[in-house]
């Protein structure tokens, strides 16, 4: 049975902090946040656990990783109260679980995160880990370390730049799914579609039915078009070939590919359900035509659900994903770009080597890692994922996710020989938006984003590195 409940439990319990969804702004958004501690004080003040997990080092069973004392430096963007403290709490289980390795957390500045590991290079102190977030301009510049096999074994998918893992995600990306309203459906006899079809004739009940629009679409912010589109294209591009993109700037195929046609077919299927004025209405009042009973149902990533309890306490959501036309279920989610990452020049050590990967691997063991995810309410991103205690609601996303057929970052996500040219995306949503209002046919709308990606390409290709750096 679905696991549901009432928003206003959400309020005080729940932060969300991955914001991928919305539009691909600034990463580095926060406040400044004092230097972080790494004495066992700091631990208790964080509200630690005093157990360890010394018990599953290989420094309990009397193995050392290195030949001698060895000192780590560690940054991460301590901006987030929850993220400074459960860094915190799992590097003093490691000190304590590896006497002769220290990890000495260095303060990462909070909001300017970019900027402040961007100076940290440049003046010649590069840390030995790192939170990174501009993995491919790192990677590019031949500041990462590839990590090994073993520790790609540990997550459910990874980003891979030129067949290379540089960095492990944190948590899984923002996914989206069907957030609506419980109470109506209970009361209308609605039930959470199994199929594409169904969830289509679902829409269609709720539009008979007349009393609010199935679909609420914040169209007039053209980043929220980029939930919806890449659903459409998940299903009828990615599920056909994961590298359309690449191929695109081989030259191999191109904007007026079948799959491309069928995309924007499936968008407008779907958006004839949104309510009315949907391009002139934005993101920040999508919450309000749910919980006021003006939409049953918005597509959105986690980072509603506190959205949602604020506006209403009372407000009972259920969530859902919504099946592929083939029948599987395909999500946004697992590796993005950013995570955990060894410098390479740490990597020329090897006890430094060696360390950095054996506090990874502590990192993500269960009992470690729950930390993490529950303090910053993160999807876990691990094979062996760790038990969490969550709301019923957000749990439910999880076991998705685990149980999806596909996992992948959205379409504009993605690096390496699959990373769009800059602006192509808001280019793609701003044509997309013309073929779902009538003033323009599909055809006119592939060939207007082939002469795009035309031009694009000459100063950007992956593929060829062009405008690469």
């Amino acid at each position: 049975m679905k696991r549901r409940l009432a928003a206003g439990l959400l309020v005080s319990a729940m932060t969300i902090t991955t914001l991928a969804g919305c539009g691909g702004g600034s990463q580095d958004a926060g406040t400044t946040a004092a230097p972080t501690e790494t004495t066992a004080a700091a631990t208790t003040a964080a509200g630690g656990s005093e157990t360890t997990a010394a018990e599953t080092s290989a420094e309990a069973e009397g193995e050392s990783v290195v030949s001698g004392p060895t000192e780590l430096t560690f940054i991460f963007a301590d901006g987030d109260e929850g993220a400074k403290a459960s860094m915190n709490e799992i590097v003093n289980r490691f000190n304590e679980a590896y006497p002769d390795i220290t990890v000495t957390i260095e303060p990462g500045n909070g909001g300017a995160y970019s900027e402040f590991l961007k100076t940290k290079d440049s003046v010649g102190e590069f840390p030995d880990i790192m939170e990174m977030r501009d993995t491919a301009m790192y990677v590019r510049a031949g500041k990462l370390e590839p990590l090994s096999e073993e520790i790609q074994s540990m997550f459910l998918n990874t980003m891979k730049f030129d067949k290379e893992v540089y960095a492990v995600p944190l948590g899984g990306e923002n996914t989206n799914g069907i957030i609506y309203n419980k109470k109506y459906f209970d009361e209308n006899g609605f039930t959470e579609p199994t199929t594409y079809d169904e969830f289509i004739t679902l829409c269609q009940a709720i539009k008979d039915k007349g009393d609010m629009a199935p679909l609420v679409v914040g169209g007039q912010d053209i980043w929220h078009m980029g939930f919806w589109f890449h659903k459409a294209y998940n299903d009828q591009v990615l599920s056909q070939d994961a590298d359309f993109i690449k191929h695109c700037y081989e030259g191999t195929k191109d904007f007026s590919d079948p799959v491309i046609k069928a995309t924007f077919e499936e968008m407008k299927t779907i958006m004839r359900f949104a309510q009315d004025g949907w391009t002139s209405t934005p993101d920040a009042q999508i919450t309000t035509f749910l919980v006021s009973d003006m939409a049953a149902m918005m597509y959105s990533g986690t980072h509603m659900f506190s959205q949602i309890a604020q506006a209403d306490p009372n407000f009972e959501m259920g969530w859902f994903a919504v099946p592929s036309p083939d029948g599987k279920t395909r999500l946004v989610g697992g590796a993005g770009v950013g995570g955990l990452a060894i410098s390479a020049e740490s990597a020329k050590d090897p006890d430094k080597k060696a360390a950095g990967e054996a506090f990874i691997k502590f990192f993500y063991a269960p009992e470690n890692y729950k930390i993490y995810c529950e303090r910053l309410s993160a999807i876990p991103a691990t094979v062996d994922q760790p038990e969490l205690d969550v709301l019923p609601i957000f749990q439910e996303v999880i076991d998705a996710t685990v149980a999806a057929d596909d996992l992948a970052p959205m379409w504009n996500g993605r690096v390496g020989e699959n990373e769009l040219p800059p602006d192509f995306r808001n280019f793609t949503y701003k044509t997309l938006v013309e073929v779902l209002q009538g003033t323009r046919e599909i055809d006119s709308a592939c060939e207007e984003m082939n002469k795009t990606w035309k031009t694009a390409m000459e100063s950007f290709n992956p593929v060829t590195g062009v405008g690469i750096e």
